[in-house]
C-alpha cells in the first residue's frame, strides 16, 4: 500500500504544481491585457539579474568563510562537525544580506543617477 501511494502522491503534486504555475501565468497575463498592457512588452525588473548574483556571490563568501574558520582551528569546539552547523548558516545569512544591502545601494544610486541626467 505505501510502495503505490508515494508514487501518486508525487504525480499527483508535481501536476498540482506546475497547474498552479500556469494558472497564475495566465491569470497574470489576463489583468495585464484588461489594464490595456501587452504581455509580450513586459519586462522583468532591470536589476534583478544584479540582486540574484550578488545574494549567491555572499552566500558563497559565507560558506568559504565558515569552511575557513571551522578548518583553522580558530574555534575550539568538541570536535564534532555538527557543532559548526550554526556557522555556517549564520555566516550565510550575513554574506546574502551583505549582498542583498550592496545590490540595493547600487539601485538606488542608479536610479538617483538616472533622475539627475532628466
Amino acid at each position: 500500500m505505501e510502495s503505490t501511494l508515494v508514487p501518486v502522491v508525487l504525480f499527483l503534486s508535481m501536476f498540482g504544481c506546475l497547474f498552479g504555475i500556469v494558472y497564475m501565468w495566465r491569470k497574470e497575463n489576463l489583468a495585464m491585457i484588461e489594464k490595456g498592457l501587452n504581455p509580450k512588452d513586459y519586462r522583468p525588473a532591470p536589476y534583478k539579474n544584479l540582486k540574484w548574483g550578488l545574494l549567491l556571490v555572499g552566500a558563497g563568501l559565507g560558506l568559504f568563510l565558515a569552511f575557513l574558520l571551522q578548518h583553522s582551528g580558530m574555534f575550539k569546539l568538541n570536535a564534532y562537525e555538527d557543532e559548526y552547523v550554526p556557522l555556517y548558516f549564520a555566516l550565510i545569512g550575513i554574506f546574502g544580506g551583505l549582498g542583498l544591502v550592496i545590490s540595493y545601494r547600487i539601485e538606488k544610486k542608479e536610479t538617483l543617477d538616472n533622475r539627475s541626467n532628466n
